[in-house]
């Protein structure tokens, strides 16, 4: 049995699947076998390190399991690399899915396009720097390839409802807030700290820049300042599981105001729980609030958690999320429909620029 997508489907090769129950490729996959996203046909996994130097380390044995399952039951193909897989089939398009380490990234779209693969879902941040990404969208450009981005929440339930409550009231403003549930130990966080060596802004707290630069005009030329909120910020140098420190922040909360005189703020915390929300205040008083998951969504999280037990948290919160914006851009890949309220490749570089000139900015606000 092998794998193949049917009519109005992309074939779909997944670059970067990570380990079982804590990698984002995993979870990708998760939703594509159970044909959660109808134009997406998972047919290939590429999985460098656990397939080779990291099959015998933490999270390898595991991925062997989901290996032999996805190889036996689903007909999923998997390679050490891009340059592996098979020609696309006749009559078919390829759809691209890079969920690997950040800092893999600018070669993997290499490889991708070199594959003569037409579309290209990149996660965020997309690449370790500003320079980086741009690059890879010039280098996408030319070829003609089209690459969009995982950034979830530019399509959230309430991120929309948020900006129609403070569109449709003046004075009002608007504060995202995201929250991870890592243990608030220095283990817990050190490990965290080296796995998202990027740093929180570039990582966590992406999805909520991303938001800034696409709906509120922000952009590092349009910013007037930017100002922590130092009674809830955190910033700390920890060790890794390597031994080496690294700086990052725990926590993070700051308020951004344009030059046009529009403000937001955006709240991060690493050990918040699992619950994200925004909220809207109108002339310096809470009016409105919503959550994710809202009451809606958690009946499926209770579902999820008894599927999956001891996997990621984030993964059950935003999990609607993750199918839309994957079967928006299958959908475009498969049949070219418009997908709309994606970002693009675009957006994530500036979304880049703006990550790229906050941080030091805010560390210097908490650290002096």
């Amino acid at each position: 049995m092998v794998a193949e997508a049917g009519d109005k489907q992309c074939e779909v090769v997944l670059v970067g699947c990570g380990a079982p129950m804590r990698g984002m490729g995993w979870y990708h996959a998760v939703q594509m076998l159970k044909n959660k996203c109808p134009s997406a046909k998972l047919c290939f996994i590429v999985e460098p390190w656990f397939m080779g130097a990291g099959a015998s380390g933490p999270g390898g044995p595991e991925f062997a399991v989901f290996q032999k399952e996805a190889e036996e039951k689903d007909g999923v193909q998997f390679f050490n690399s891009v340059k592996d897989l098979p020609p696309i089939a006749d009559g078919k398009k390829r759809l691209a899915l890079i969920s690997g380490r950040t800092a893999d990234n600018p070669r993997l779209l290499t490889e991708c396009i070199e594959g003569k693969i037409s579309t290209i879902y990149l996660e965020k941040p997309g690449a370790p720097t500003v320079t980086e990404l741009s690059k890879m969208r010039d280098e996408a450009n030319a070829a003609g390839v089209a690459v969009l981005m995982g950034y979830n929440k530019n399509v959230c339930k309430y991120v929309s409802k948020a900006r129609e409550f403070a569109a449709a009231h003046e004075g009002s403003h608007i504060t995202f807030v995201s929250n991870n549930a890592y243990e608030n130990t220095p283990e817990s966080l050190g490990e965290c700290f080296e796995r998202n060596r990027e740093g929180m802004l570039k990582n966590m707290a992406i999805h909520e820049l991303a938001l800034l630069v696409s709906f509120f005009d922000v952009k590092v030329e349009t910013i007037e300042k930017c100002v922590a909120d130092k009674d809830f910020s955190s910033c700390q140098t920890l060790k890794g599981p390597s031994g080496n420190d690294f700086t990052d922040f725990d926590k993070i909360k700051f308020t951004i105001t344009t030059k046009s005189g529009k403000s937001v703020s955006v709240s991060a915390d690493r050990c918040g729980g699992d619950v994200s929300w925004a909220k809207v205040d109108v002339n310096g008083e809470e009016k409105f609030r919503h959550t994710m998951p809202d009451e809606e969504d958690n009946a499926n999280v209770t579902v999820l958690q008894k599927e999956y037990p001891g996997a990621m948290p984030y993964f059950f919160s935003q999990d609607p999320d993750y199918i839309t914006v994957k079967e928006k851009v299958a959908d475009f890949c498969a049949n070219g429909t418009e997908p709309t309220g994606i970002a693009t490749i675009d957006i994530a570089v500036e979304t880049l620029r703006v990550a790229e000139y906050l941080t030091p900015t805010l560390k210097e606000q908490l650290l002096g």
